[in-house]
């Protein structure tokens, strides 16, 4: 299984040892300010004071601002790709299992958007941004997407005549509008939520054998 974490170290540009304890103190110092301050508001000049080097130490480990907000963008992605990896290993079948998927999606990002303002924002600027974060994080879902779907075809659950890879992309795009920072703000929650469960029974009939 390819890790996102992975994608999101070699899209940050990161400089100096991964292990170098400064890095750490640095991304650790960037996720405090985001979350506090915003990332707008954020400078490098401040997560440099904030772990007691100069600025221009930062450019060691980082090439710029935005390549530590990838970085601290791909860690939070990576705590709601991690609780989709437990709805996909749940013991339920192939079918539940994609309905929640739709369900916990809503609610990672609900949750995030009530309780981690400041990181919403940054997962919206990434967006804006098109920041090779959320490209990571896009291609993981969509293979968590079609593990499951292949599953419930080797289960005869599902059906097996289209391909299995437009399948998944299909269902992918169609979990796209519940990941967006914007309509999780703009949106009705409770009706978002019950439109979440729609999509997924539309979704699960066209999947019927």
């Amino acid at each position: 299984m390819e890790s996102p974490a992975g994608d999101v170290e070699e899209a940050a540009r990161s400089r100096g040892p991964a292990e170098h304890r400064t890095r750490v103190q640095l991304l650790e110092a960037a996720d405090a300010h985001f979350r506090h301050y915003g990332y707008k508001k954020t400078t490098v000049a401040d997560l440099a004071r904030a772990i007691g080097v100069s600025p221009a130490y930062v450019y060691r480990f980082f090439d710029s601002k935005q390549a530590i907000g990838e970085a601290v963008c791909g860690l939070t992605l990576n705590r709601i790709v991690a609780r989709l990896h437990e709805v996909e290993d749940e013991p339920r079948s192939a079918a539940e299992r994609l309905r929640r998927v739709y369900r916990t999606v809503v609610a990672q990002g609900l949750e995030l958007f009530f309780n981690e303002r400041r990181l919403h924002d940054i997962v919206s600027a990434a967006i804006e941004g098109n920041w090779s974060s959320v490209t990571a994080y896009r291609r993981e879902l969509d293979q968590i997407v079609r593990r499951i779907v292949g599953q419930g075809r080797e289960a005869g659950e599902f059906e097996r005549k289209t391909p299995l890879d437009d399948a998944a992309s299909a269902i992918t795009s169609t979990l796209a509008p519940f990941c967006h920072p914007t309509l999780l703000e703009q949106s009705d929650h409770a009706e978002l939520r019950t439109s979440a469960d729609q999509v997924a029974a539309m979704v699960l009939r066209s999947l019927a054998p």
